[in-house]
């Protein structure tokens, strides 16, 4: 497939791999395969490979290869994946279940306070199926686009000093949940009782980039009992 990239040092012992087309769930997707690639081409010669919505962020260790080397062999690496790419993909579509409650999601009176129905904000932010565009925050947080503009909210000035494990949230145009009790500057509507990371296994998550997340709402009942807490005190 035929994408423009560009590859440049931003800092020591890292290189920008930049994808000049507008981001969509298909570079999503081959900018998760291509880290995965990158991943187990490079070996030891990296620390990290991190994928963004339209980029790849790699450290290195330069007293295990120069930059003289590794610039050019990574041009090859990238060249080569994308000569490969297909044009379109199938991707893997992974349900979520989510309580939507005031017990779990505070910022649902948020919505109530602009005129919108907590019902209609529940459905529309089910009926959408999300791509994950980005990991990172925090280990297992995915950042989903693209929420329904009509409950889109903007980030809040002051996060929240700590959020519980599964808090569902939106910011903007993205929606996430939080994987572990964090602080955390989304607005909360919901939590998913899943645990989402899983650092002793592989693979640690159940998602990567360009997977497609859709929810599913549950009643009280299906939250306890796939394991989900009510947290008293931190709204």
């Amino acid at each position: 497939m035929k994408i423009e990239t560009s590859i440049d040092p931003v800092a020591e012992c890292s290189i920008l791999i930049r994808f000049h087309s507008s981001p969509n769930d298909h570079l999503s997707w081959v900018i998760g395969e291509i880290s995965h690639y990158l991943s187990n081409q490079l070996g030891t010669w990296v620390m990290n490979v991190t994928p963004s919505f339209d980029s790849i962020l790699v450290d290195y260790l330069p007293h295990r290869v120069s930059i003289f080397e590794f610039v050019p062999y990574l041009e090859k690496l990238v060249t080569e994946a994308l000569h490969h790419m297909p044009e379109f993909h199938q991707p893997e579509v992974i349900e979520l279940p989510v309580y939507y409650d005031a017990t779990v999601g505070p910022d649902l009176a948020l919505y109530t306070q602009q005129g919108l129905e907590v019902e209609d904000v529940i459905s529309r932010h089910c009926n959408t199926e999300y791509t994950v565009g980005a990991i990172g925050f925090s280990a297992g947080f995915a950042f989903l686009t693209d929420v329904d503009p009509t409950i889109q909210l903007p980030r809040k000035a002051t996060p929240r000093v700590s959020l519980p494990k599964g808090s569902v949230g939106i910011a903007n145009n993205q929606t996430a949940i939080y994987p572990s009790d964090s602080p955390g500057g989304w607005n909360i509507i919901g939590n998913c009782p899943i645990e989402l990371y899983h650092p002793n296994n592989t693979p640690i998550l159940p998602f990567t980039i360009g997977t497609r997340i859709r929810f599913r709402r549950i009643d009280g009942n299906e939250f306890l009992t796939l394991g989900g807490r009510i947290t008293e005190g931190w709204q």
